[in-house]
């Protein structure tokens, strides 16, 4: 598990997800989302972009408000979507749960995400891991220059689709396998009473049944 290195500012952000290693040596991605729910196309995208650039850590970064899906649906609250990826990415070797959104609170922002670590970890190379959607529109992120600036920008692709990028920016692409799984259709899954078996971990839907999480849909 990742811990501050020695001196790290704890003013800022303190994390219990976040290890100590030798200044400087960190390669360390940021996968962040709202996971509602956490899925194994999450867990699939993580360990390849690990596997593909060879990061140490790939942190699924839990958003406390997610800024652009505020008011589009009810959203579950951050604790229990970070105990769902905690519970996903347990026995996962290189994928670590990142509460630093939920400890900062209010809105979301990769930026803010990203100065915290570098402050926590100084020297470390970060790595902000994106899907092709979300890289598409990257001109709409808030601070989006200042996180290129203190990241190497990662683009998920999938097989023999390509995105076209925002120009002016050093992009990563990492091609990973499609899967086609989504958190809205799980969520409409437990509405109508569909198995998610496979599509989610073990751990994730023993946790959504006992908290009977998505019973209303949205």
């Amino acid at each position: 598990m990742l811990r501050p290195q020695a001196g790290a500012c704890f003013a800022l952000w303190p994390s219990s997800t976040v290890a100590r290693v030798p200044h400087g040596s960190l390669r360390l991605g940021v996968f962040g989302g709202t996971f509602d729910p956490p899925h194994v196309g999450h867990l699939v995208t993580a360990i390849n972009v690990r596997h593909a650039l060879v990061l140490d850590t790939v942190l699924l970064m839990v958003a406390n408000q997610p800024w652009q899906k505020l008011g589009s649906r009810p959203i579950t609250s951050a604790s229990q979507r970070l105990a769902m990826v905690r519970a996903a990415v347990a026995d996962v070797p290189g994928l670590e749960a990142g509460d630093l959104e939920i400890v900062h609170g209010g809105p979301s922002y990769t930026a803010d995400t990203l100065e915290a670590l570098q402050r926590v970890h100084p020297g470390a190379q970060l790595f902000t891991i994106m899907g092709d959607d979300a890289a598409a529109h990257f001109y709409t992120w808030e601070r989006y220059q200042q996180v290129a600036a203190l990241s190497t920008l990662v683009v998920v692709d999938r097989p023999g689709n390509h995105v076209e990028l925002p120009s002016g920016f050093d992009w990563e692409r990492v091609e990973v396998p499609r899967l086609d799984v989504s958190s809205t259709d799980l969520r409409d899954r437990v509405v109508d009473g569909r198995p998610l078996d496979y599509l989610v971990t073990a751990p994730v839907l023993a946790m959504i049944s006992e908290l009977g999480l998505y019973q209303e849909g949205g």
